[in-house]
């Protein structure tokens, strides 16, 4: 049998092009980078189930949370990860992020949701109710359901913080180039089966009638969130367990000697620097305008969507159950994907892979808006003749559309973004992955949700605005295409010399 350039078979090639002697160092980086994606499809269900299905709160409170609540928190975060990256090693620095963030699952899970009828002030959201514009009501359903916010923006902060920032910068800091392009996909590969495995988890709780037996919450949906949240920090110790393992073995970050703590010492993180190291390289800013761009492309989407699914499932646990099913969904088109995109990203250019995703939103897009837009015509026909109502289609068609962009994202868009972090410099991947994926891709979502509250506050319903939504995706895609044009130029040219990058002046950038 004919074999691959890195010595595998043609078959072994497709399916696990991993070297006998790489396993020590790659299923455990698998099993981490699993529980945290388990984790991060957990809470992406329940956060939407928190925020969607609370007193007096629906889909619009979600663009004024990104916007007021997720951006601000963002650049905190982004603030403590670089004071953290400057005091302690970046194994400590892992350590102490997911503390913070299971202290504070632990908290909600037997604090401030148990007395969250205590904690809400649901009088003075009244009062101000009364005297604000309708078009206000998603911002006053955020200051009256404030535990919930909590929980949404830390739910946001594990995916940025502790998924994207901690594993995926442990991940390229320990992998070469070679090594990038044969196991990121496989990466994506135990992240899609942890979205699986999650989407069935959140399903069969969220299902489970109230068991007076245990004792966690006073009804059904209580007890399944409290449930949830206890395994989440599980799975969290798992990951933590397994990273301090491979730090054992010597298989993690270089350990800091004189010359490297003297190196590291000249790379100071902050975020005003960051930002500005960011703005001095077209690479750097090529790569935060794809993240900026992949991120408004998806929020402008999910909104309309989760509208659409609050409508058809109002409680609680019937929207996180159906959400369960989602996850699943994603994850087994992803996981199908996987072997595609592993192959496509082995067999073709970085251009040529990047540019699937935005076509995929592309299409996907277009039948999702289309059935919202022209529902009461034909597609209302099309919905009597299955049996069923045009709400129940139209959800149908956005969650279609949402496993279709949600596996493009695991997969290809995921890999090639990572990927094309590798050939930069050690001080390049420090402080633009900081500044790109601690803010950027928050930035993204807050675009979006910019955009949705100002299209509710002069059209007064998400419905009502959808059209405008539409249109305005047509031209977020055109950019995001055009920056993965030009990014993909750069890369190609880098990788084929495999020469790193540095940031010489504000206005050059130069090979060493």
């Amino acid at each position: 049998m004919s074999s691959t350039p890195e010595g595998f078979s043609k078959l072994r090639g497709f399916l696990w092009p991993v070297h006998f002697y790489e396993l020590r160092k790659f299923v455990p980086m698998f099993l981490i980078f699993f529980f945290i994606c388990f984790n991060y499809s957990i809470l992406r269900a329940t956060k939407d189930a928190l925020i969607c299905t609370a007193p007096n709160s629906g889909a619009e409170a979600l663009p004024f949370l990104k916007v007021w609540a997720i951006l601000p928190m963002a650049l905190l975060f982004t603030f403590i990860f670089t004071r953290l990256s400057n005091r302690l090693s970046k194994e400590k620095v892992f350590y102490t992020m997911m503390g913070v963030f299971l202290l504070f699952f632990f908290l909600f899970a037997f604090v401030l949701y148990p007395f969250r009828d205590y904690l809400h002030p649901h009088q003075l959201a009244d009062r101000l109710q009364a005297h604000l514009p309708v078009g206000f009501s998603g911002m006053v359903a955020l200051f009256r359901n404030w535990t919930f916010t909590a929980f949404y923006i830390m739910s946001e902060m594990w995916s940025t913080m502790i998924m994207t920032v901690l594993f995926w910068g442990f991940a390229n800091e320990v992998t070469s180039v070679k090594e990038a392009k044969r196991h990121y996909a496989l990466l994506g590969m135990g992240a899609n089966i942890a979205t699986i495995l999650s989407g069935q988890v959140s399903t069969f709780i969220s299902y489970r009638a109230f068991d007076p037996k245990i004792a966690l919450g006073t009804d059904a949906w209580g007890q399944a969130l409290i449930l949830l949240n206890i395994i989440i920090i599980i799975s969290g110790f798992f990951s933590m367990a397994i990273f301090r393992w491979l730090h054992s073995k010597g298989l993690g970050y270089p350990k800091r000697t004189s010359s490297s703590v003297s190196a590291l010492d000249e790379i100071k993180m902050g975020i005003r620097k960051n930002f500005s190291y960011l703005a001095k390289s077209k690479y750097l800013i090529c790569i935060a305008v794809v993240v900026l761009m992949f991120n408004i492309a998806l929020t402008l989407v999910e909104v309309v969507w989760k509208d659409q699914v609050k409508q058809l499932y109002p409680h609680p646990n019937d929207f996180n159950a159906y959400m369960g099913k989602i996850m699943t969904g994603i994850g087994i088109v992803a996981t199908i994907g996987a072997f595609i995109s592993g192959f496509i990203i082995r067999k073709f250019s970085w251009s040529t892979s990047a540019l699937i995703p935005p076509f995929i939103i592309l299409v996907t897009g277009i039948g999702f808006f289309s059935f919202l837009l022209f529902k009461d015509t034909t597609f209302a026909l099309m919905a009597t003749a299955l049996g069923t109502t045009p709400l129940a289609v139209g959800v149908f068609f956005g969650s279609l559309q949402n496993c279709l962009a949600r596996a493009s994202k695991y997969t290809l868009f995921d890999a090639t973004k990572e990927l094309s972090f590798v050939p930069l410099s050690k001080e390049s991947k420090l402080k633009g992955k900081a500044a790109i994926d601690g803010f950027g891709s928050r930035l993204g979502k807050s675009g979006a949700s910019i955009i949705h509250q100002s299209l509710i506050m002069v059209f007064g319903s998400i419905s009502l605005s959808t059209p405008f939504v539409a249109l305005i995706l047509l031209f977020v895609i055109g950019g995001w295409i055009a920056a993965v044009r030009s990014l993909g130029r750069q890369f190609q040219d880098l990788a084929a010399r495999n020469e790193k990058i540095t940031i010489a002046t504000p206005v050059e950038v130069r090979t060493l």
